[in-house]
């Protein structure tokens, strides 16, 4: 018999709690029915763990953000979602919460402070690291919430979300949802320890385990945590027991559970034993009862009917691509502060009326970086040796006796979560820049950038305040792993900007407009020019526009369409070969491309060389060549040339690497051009 313990609850809210518990299961167990009549196309029932979603929420004030999974409907219910609205969601109608671009429970409303999974499972335990540090940053009391199941937790976003929390000492609480499967695998499949919570103590944070389907216990122990996590600014470790009743969806079925579990866990139900406590406490009668259930009966299939009622979708691909990014007039009130310097054009910029210097590429960079601090007292610099140090590259050299270390933050080696960490301060308001030691490690973190960041405003509104430096290149003798251009990566991801600056004076308007731009923006940094170039920089605080490239120089023979450090090797190229007129287009924004810059350079020489430091196949210079093809055919008067570094990862021997850079076949590709 299961134990309930009211702990000062009056009648009233118990009998609310109980409204709230029966709501998503009578919700769940119409769907069923929908389901097989063919009504909707896909369910994932969290029949039997409602009491963990809704007595968390219950547990938790409503402006504190909740990070659910796919069976956290009493989640949604508790936060009083309508369900017309969910069920459109559902259904994918243009009039829900994401416009019909996502499925079920993957969406999020800033109104309810509820973020979303995605299908990855592990990436939203780091965005509740992210919102715990603006509540600490802003000295709120507040904590936020994430759920995960037991198999999450064999994920290594699990460890790092755990592991940044604790060393930050972040109010948050990780809720584990430990309902015996993952799909079909078992618990002795999935880890060796006796219990989930027992981790906890590795983390240096407290933990606990509870029975997941009394909901009294849930609430009464995440009532209890969350004070905990408020007063101590620590983390804490929940682990919920609970059963999964159906299986991982309708389709998958439940043979591989043996049927005995059935049996011990139906003895367990968290809706039907309240219900008998609370008849047995005469708290409510069976006619209060009956008359609730068809109270909410009713409620359930007057939401549906106007569920059903929407109207069919209606594509528009205009408005498809407008909301892959945030629009920064809606986000970014500052940005009227800031200077536009338009150098596009060879003889442009260094004659604004402003004061300047020459300067190093890599000063330049900081320079824009501390201006930026200064601009926005909500900008947060994270970054593996950043603080004191100054950053592998010296960047933020002196940064935490200018603006202290809450803001200038040193980072465990956890690119995952830090990048996670980065969106959950954007949802509080704060600007983020995180520093990849180097752009080889951003693999690490490739999750949460490519699917994470790029993808939510799309997905339902919440944009990403997020800019993401990435030291890059070869040339240093570095080797295969401190050496890749992996610029194309993210070329191919929507939702995404790609900045890629050559010299000083763009090196620091790109990064003030990445900053400035409410959409997530990696900004590649080649480390051969940090110390080795040096050009003109204006003292302003100035940006540069993302999406515009610059004409370099005028010519007449070839045009070269490069960026990065191909700028470089293309002017070195032209002044030694005076032979040639050589048209130099630095296209410094990958993603989105200038196409009118380059469509302009294609008529000035009718000879195309794109030049680029990445290898090869499938590097941005495939996809130039193809737009110049289909859109500026007629302007060719040769095939478009392609010179780029071998199809091998980068050799540390520093012959091997000259060999292997795109600049050893400069000349043979310009002359293969010239001689067509």
């Amino acid at each position: 018999m299961m134990q309930f313990q009211r702990n000062g609850l009056s009648n009233e809210q118990l009998l609310d709690f109980y409204k709230k518990l029966l709501l998503p299961r009578m919700i769940e167990e119409k769907m069923l029915v929908l389901l097989r009549q063919g009504k909707i196309s896909k369910w994932f029932s969290g029949i039997g763990q409602e009491a963990i979603a809704v007595g968390a929420t219950l547990a938790l004030h409503a402006d504190e953000w909740i990070m659910p999974l796919h069976r956290n409907l009493g989640v949604f219910t508790t936060r009083n979602m309508p369900l017309h609205t969910l069920f459109m969601q559902w259904q994918g109608s243009a009039e829900n919460y994401s416009k019909g671009r996502e499925r079920s429970f993957h969406f999020g409303s800033k109104q309810h402070h509820i973020c979303g999974m995605i299908s990855h499972l592990g990436p939203q335990l780091a965005i509740a690291d992210g919102i715990a540090l603006a509540h600490k940053l802003k000295r709120e009391k507040k904590v936020s919430l994430a759920f995960t199941g037991e198999g999450g937790t064999s994920e290594g976003d699990f460890h790092e979300a755990l592991n940044v929390a604790a060393v930050w000492n972040l109010p948050v609480i990780f809720l584990i949802e430990n309902n015996g499967y993952g799909l079909s695998t078992p618990t002795d499949e999935q880890y060796c320890c006796e219990n989930l919570v027992d981790r906890a103590k590795g983390y240096g944070m407290e933990g606990v385990m509870i029975d997941g389907n009394n909901i009294l216990t849930v609430y009464d122990t995440i009532k209890g945590v969350r004070d905990y996590c408020i007063q101590q600014q620590k983390p804490y470790l929940i682990e919920c027991k609970t059963f999964r009743m159906r299986g991982h969806e309708e389709a998958s079925g439940i043979k591989y559970v043996p049927p005995h579990l059935f049996e011990e866990w139906k003895a367990k139900d968290p809706v039907i034993n309240f219900e008998t406590h609370l008849l047995t406490e005469d708290i409510v009668t069976e006619e209060t009862v009956i008359s609730i259930k068809e109270e909410i009966k009713h409620y359930i299939e007057q939401e549906l009917a106007i569920g059903f009622a929407a109207p069919p979708i209606a594509v528009n691909t205009a408005n498809e691509l407008k909301d892959v990014y945030a629009q920064q007039s809606t986000v970014n009130s500052q940005r009227s502060t800031v200077k536009l310097v338009d150098n596009s054009l060879p003889g442009t910029g260094n004659q604004q009326p402003v004061t300047g210097k020459e300067i190093r590429f890599v000063n330049a960079i900081s320079d824009g970086l501390k201006q930026s601090m200064r601009q926005y007292p909500n900008l947060i610099l994270m970054g593996q040796d950043i603080a004191e140090y100054g950053g592998a590259f010296k960047v933020t050299e002196g940064f935490v006796d200018l603006f202290g270390k809450e803001r200038v933050r040193n980072t465990p080696l956890c690119e995952s979560a830090v990048a996670g960490a980065a969106l959950g301060l954007s949802m509080e308001g704060f600007k983020v820049m995180m520093e990849m030691q180097f752009a080889d490690f951003v693999t690490a973190g490739f999750n949460q950038i490519v699917n994470n960041l790029a993808k939510i405003h799309y997905r339902w509104g919440q944009h990403a305040d997020v800019v993401i430096r990435m030291p890059t290149g070869a040339g240093v003798g570095a080797g295969p792993f401190h050496s890749q251009s992996n610029e194309a990566w993210f070329v191919h991801t929507p939702g995404l900007k790609v900045v890629y600056p050559s010299t000083p004076m763009d090196a620091k308007g790109l990064l003030i407009a990445a900053i400035n731009d409410p959409n997530p923006v990696l900004y590649f940094e080649h480390k051969a020019l940090y110390r080795s170039i040096s050009g003109y920089m204006p003292d302003d605080y100035y940006e540069i526009e993302i999406g515009k490239a610059r004409v370099v120089q005028y010519g007449e023979d070839i045009s070269v369409i490069t960026y990065g450090a191909g700028v470089h090797w293309a002017l070195e190229y032209a002044n030694s070969h005076t032979d040639m007129s050589i048209d130099i287009l630095d296209l410094r924004t990958l993603l989105p491309l200038d196409y009118n810059a380059v469509k302009a350079s294609v008529a000035r020489t009718g000879k195309v060389l794109v030049l680029h430091e990445d290898t090869l196949t499938g590097g941005i210079g495939g996809e130039i060549a193809a737009w110049i093809s289909e859109h500026c055919f007629e302007m060719l008067d040769a095939p478009v040339v392609r010179c780029a570094s071998l199809d091998t990862p980068v050799p540390f021997n520093m012959e091997l690497e000259k060999n292997f850079l795109a600049k050893a076949r400069l000349d043979e590709c310009a002359q293969k051009l010239m001689n067509y």
